[in-house]
């Protein structure tokens, strides 16, 4: 089996590219070929396969049409300009997360008789509010951002293509990764993260909403094993409809704060600085908080069921159990 992960240098990417090299395989086959490809060089895991690391801009026609030249069996395509740099560079937004997701798909397209299997990783942020006390698996598309405007049409895109017989595709809207390791990024959602990974390593955090915000969260962990299910599930249980809300735990500020106070103590939460910055306060308040995820869930799509688990996941996999 011939895998590419588009994307392949971003965290969640170098996190499947690992489990990928100490597994071997993908479902009931073994892998053969990964393809790590992104704007910067992903790092290279150590494995029993080839695995080759590329580089490139994935709004060029012509790279997707490199990187799908193989005919990889399994595309993963992770790449994205996350929400708050989409909201703020309204045409990077859409070259990266519009333009690179059709022309991976249209590279695909042309290539006779080749239908792999496409896992494309939307969002929450698909959904417009107003939002019922928890979001249904039918629950219309009314995105308030751009990143929640793109990543809907990479959907629509996606059930199209795979309509027509040139995809065999499935789309998964990803809860927030939390909590991501290493610096934070420009994701508007990034203090969900930097208010538990930086006070656990010793650090100050920077919380700009009040406690009562909520929202849906799974680790990365979970995020991995969401994709290795994705990649195996049967097409034919998908039907029509091919993207899926996935999974997770829907908590406030405050409850993650006190799980936080529960696994570290109150000298760490004490590193939660409050500063309040209206711009994403408003951002924030566009955003979905609960969902019914039945269908994903009924499809064997698993996640965390406490945020306590959420911050264990975290100093097991990036802190080795040592808190700071």
């Amino acid at each position: 089996m011939k895998i590419l992960i588009v994307g392949g240098a971003g965290m969640v990417g170098q996190k499947l590219a690992a489990r990928l090299a100490v597994d071997g395989r993908l479902g009931n086959q073994d892998i053969s070929e990964l393809t790590l490809f992104d704007v910067v060089p992903a790092d290279q895991p150590a494995a029993g396969f080839r695995i080759n690391v590329a580089t490139g801009d994935i709004s060029e026609m012509s790279t997707s049409a490199e990187l799908v030249a193989s005919q990889p069996d399994v595309i993963f395509h992770l790449a994205a300009i996350v929400s708050g740099e989409a909201e703020a560079d309204f045409d990077k937004g859409y070259r990266i997360n519009l333009d690179g997701t059709r022309h991976l798909f249209d590279a695909v397209r042309v290539i006779p008789n080749y239908v792999p299997r496409i896992v494309f990783t939307s969002s929450i942020a698909v959904f417009g509010a107003p939002f019922p006390d928890s979001i249904p698996d039918d629950f219309h598309n009314t995105p308030l951002t751009s990143y929640g405007t793109q990543k809907t049409i990479g959907e629509l895109l996606l059930n199209d293509f795979t309509r027509r017989g040139t995809m065999d595709g499935i789309s998964i809207r990803l809860p927030t990764i939390c909590v991501r390791p290493g610096r934070p990024n420009k994701a508007a959602s990034g203090f969900f993260s930097n208010i538990i990974r930086e006070p656990l390593a010793g650090h100050e955090a920077v919380l700009p909403v009040d406690d009562s915000v909520r929202h849906w969260h799974a680790s990365p962990r979970a995020a991995v094993e969401f994709l290795r299910h994705a990649a195996t599930i049967d097409g034919a249980e998908l039907g029509n409809r091919r993207s899926l809300t996935l999974p997770g735990i829907s908590v406030t500020v405050g409850e993650q704060i006190e799980a936080l106070r529960r696994i570290a103590g109150d000298k760490v939460v004490a590193r939660i600085r409050r500063q309040p910055d209206e711009a994403i306060t408003q951002m924030v308040s566009g955003w979905p908080q609960r969902f019914n995820a039945t269908r994903a869930q009924a499809l064997g799509f698993k996640a965390e069921q406490s945020f306590d688990e959420i911050i264990k996941v975290h100093l097991e996999d990036e802190l080795k159990g040592i808190i700071r």
